[in-house]
C-alpha cells in the first residue's frame, strides 16, 4: 500500500509513518513545517493522486481540509484527530459519501475492549454513581479528550435515566444521583489514561486503560487503513475493522 500522513511532524502522526513503513507499506509523509523527505501539506492532492489511503492526526480545521481532498480524489480516509464541533463532524460525512471515512477517539485496541466492558457494568449496576477520568500529557489542547467523550457517550447510552456531566466540582453541595463527574488532568508527558469509576453502597468497580506508549494509536490507525482499503464509501468506526 501507499499510505499519506498528514502531521507526520507531530508526535502521532510520527509514529504512524513509522508503524506502515514497518510494515513494508511505502509512506508519503505530510506536514505544514515538512522536515526532511517530507511533502508539504500543500501537495496533498498531488500525493493522494497516487495514495491508497490518508491517515491524519492534524487539527480539526486542516482535517476537514483533507477530508476533502480524499473525497474528490476517492482515497480512504482514517482521521485520529480529536476536538471536532458539529460543523467539522458533518463535514467528515459529506466526505465520507464519496469515500470510505474511518474516524475514531482512540485507536488502541485496549480501548476498544474497555468500551465494551464499560457498557455492560453500566447496564448491570444501574443504580451505581459514575465517574469518568482522564489524564494526558501537559500538550494536549482539547478537554475532555476525544475518548473520554466516547466513554460518557457510551455511559449515557447505556443508563435508561437522564444524566447530566458534571465538570469538575468546588463550593459546598451534595452529588446529585443524576450526575456524571468528568475529571481533565494534564501534565508531565502521559501518554493517555481513562478511567471509569462505578460506586454504590459499599463497593466500588474502576475501569482503567492506560497507554504507555503512542505506537499503540499507531499500530491501530494502521490496521485502519489497511482494512478500510477496496471498501465502498461510508462512516466507519474502528470496532468494524478490529
Amino acid at each position: 500500500m501507499r499510505v499519506a500522513v498528514a502531521g507526520a511532524t507531530g508526535r502521532t502522526g510520527g509514529e504512524v509513518a513509522r508503524e506502515a513503513a514497518k510494515r513494508g507499506h511505502e509512506v508519503v509523509s505530510l506536514s505544514r513545517t515538512p522536515e526532511g523527505d517530507q511533502h508539504d501539506i500543500a501537495d496533498l492532492p498531488a500525493v493522494l493522486a497516487e495514495a491508497d489511503a490518508l491517515v491524519d492526526f492534524t487539527v480539526p480545521e486542516a482535517t476537514v481540509e483533507h477530508a476533502a481532498a480524499a473525497a474528490d480524489a476517492g482515497v480512504p480516509l482514517v482521521v485520529g484527530t480529536t476536538g471536532f464541533d458539529e460543523d467539522g463532524l458533518a463535514a467528515l460525512r459529506t466526505a465520507a459519501e464519496q469515500t470510505p471515512v474511518l474516524k475514531a477517539s482512540n485507536f488502541a485496541k485496549g480501548v476498544q475492549a474497555l468500551r465494551r466492558v464499560v457498557r455492560a457494568g453500566v447496564a448491570a449496576l444501574p443504580d451505581y454513581d459514575v465517574e469518568v477520568t482522564e489524564t494526558h500529557h501537559s500538550g494536549k489542547r482539547d478537554a475532555p479528550s476525544g475518548t473520554a467523550l466516547t466513554l460518557l457517550e457510551d455511559i449515557e447510552e447505556t443508563r435508561s435515566d437522564a444524566l447530566e456531566r458534571t465538570y469538575g466540582r468546588e463550593g459546598t453541595h451534595e452529588r446529585a444521583p443524576e450526575e456524571i463527574g468528568v475529571h481533565v488532568r494534564r501534565a508531565g508527558t502521559v501518554r493517555g489514561e481513562h478511567e471509569v469509576l462505578l460506586a454504590g453502597d459499599d463497593e466500588v468497580l474502576t475501569l482503567t486503560h492506560r497507554a504507555e506508549s503512542r505506537r499503540v494509536f499507531a499500530a491501530g490507525a494502521v490496521d485502519a487503513a489497511e482494512q478500510l482499503a477496496g471498501r465502498d464509501p461510508g462512516f466507519y468506526d474502528f470496532s468494524e475493522v478490529l
